[in-house]
């Protein structure tokens, strides 16, 4: 649709350095000097789905059978606030990348997978090297998410033996109160696709050494998901937000937790009831992440006795009910009841049948 307007048109951003790695890539971002009001006439021609997501911005969503294509045109700042950048359109893609926030970001693909990489995009690509374009303190004031982006990079595209990028750590350290600035949505779903990493540790140890961990999560202990992460290799739990920053610990209110989150991390936290009362309650899968987190904070490897009552009580029910205590019980003593036969059933290991509880 582009070029044959006579138009660039180039792939950009995860979609080109997730094919050079050979992960999946979700997204398909495409950057043109088709200004937006092109893009939208050139699509409505072609008989495609056109959706003015970002047109103030530059993007325009152009949907091709049920598949989306972000399409950007060139653009460069004048101006930023540490939020929010005020843009210029751009003629060519180098003025494009000098925008963007790492090397590894800025790769340009042709529709013939003819590659572009004016600032050595490639290399770093594929050495896992996590480096901001330019001076990494300039791009960071530009926008201050840049900080938990470059932690969260990391953790999905570094190289742990080739260690974090010095020159972009310092430029996080240097610019934390950056962070105080940032909306609760923007830090929690950066920190939520950080924690989705496959191992999130070495990036986690990182922005506690910075700061950055304090700023977003004051009181979590990074060592403990060191350790998680090491159970769930072992008792092959797939990767969980939750899980982990249970783990982490500390004050998650910058996150801005949904109620169903806030509620499963503290189910997570708690350590008073046991497996099987977890399972019946909460089930099995929540039970067992439960315990991974309560092994890491004891540096101990999971129980299979603990992971086998977990299951067990994720299949229990409570063989009385309240009909069974009416109607000599009503009120606050059936409801008391009730519960000192649930408690005793579940103290019991799920054994005591209906006879055994009622009075």
């Amino acid at each position: 649709m582009l070029t044959n307007a006579g138009h660039q048109a180039w792939f950009v951003g995860g979609c080109v350095r997730n094919a050079l790695i050979g992960a999946a890539a979700s997204d398909l971002d495409i950057t043109t000097d088709a200004t937006p009001d092109v893009v939208c006439a050139l699509g409505q021609k072609a008989d495609f789905r056109v959706v003015p997501t970002g047109i103030d911005h530059g993007t325009v969503t152009v949907i091709v059978d049920g598949t989306q294509f972000e399409i950007t045109t060139f653009r460069r700042d004048i101006d930023t606030d540490g939020r929010h950048a005020t843009v210029a359109f751009a003629n060519t893609p180098d003025e494009d990348a000098r925008r963007r926030d790492f090397t590894m970001n800025a790769i340009y693909a042709a529709p013939d997978g003819t590659l572009h990489d004016p600032l050595g995009g490639i290399p770093d690509a594929l050495a896992g090297h996590v480096r901001f374009i330019g001076g990494a303190a300039q791009r960071i004031r530009e926008d201050y998410l840049r900080i938990l982006r470059f932690f969260r990079f990391f953790a999905w595209y570094g190289d742990p033996a080739l260690g974090i990028d010095a020159d972009g750590l310092a430029a996080c350290a240097a610019n934390l109160d950056g962070i105080d600035g940032l909306s609760a949505e923007r830090i929690g779903n950066e920190i939520r696709k950080l924690l989705a990493a496959p191992d999130p540790a070495p990036a986690i140890a990182s922005m506690a050494a910075s700061g950055a961990l304090l700023r977003v999560l004051p009181g979590a202990a990074p060592d403990v998901l060191t350790i998680l992460i090491h159970i769930e290799e072992m008792a092959k739990l797939e990767p969980d937000f939750m899980r982990r920053l249970a783990a982490l610990g500390g004050d998650p209110d910058r996150l801005r937790l949904s109620k169903a989150e806030a509620a499963r991390w503290a189910i997570l936290r708690e350590t008073d009831q046991n497996a099987g009362e977890v399972g019946y309650r909460h089930g099995a899968n929540t039970a067992i992440d439960r315990l991974a987190v309560l092994s890491a904070s004891l540096s101990q490897p999971m129980d299979k006795t603990q992971i086998a009552a977990a299951q067990l009580g994720a299949g229990q029910s409570l063989p009385v009910k309240a009909a069974d205590f009416m109607p000599a019980l009503q009120g606050p003593a059936l409801g008391a009841a009730l519960k000192a036969a649930e408690a005793s059933w579940i103290a019991s290991g799920f054994t005591l049948t209906r006879d055994d509880l009622l009075p």
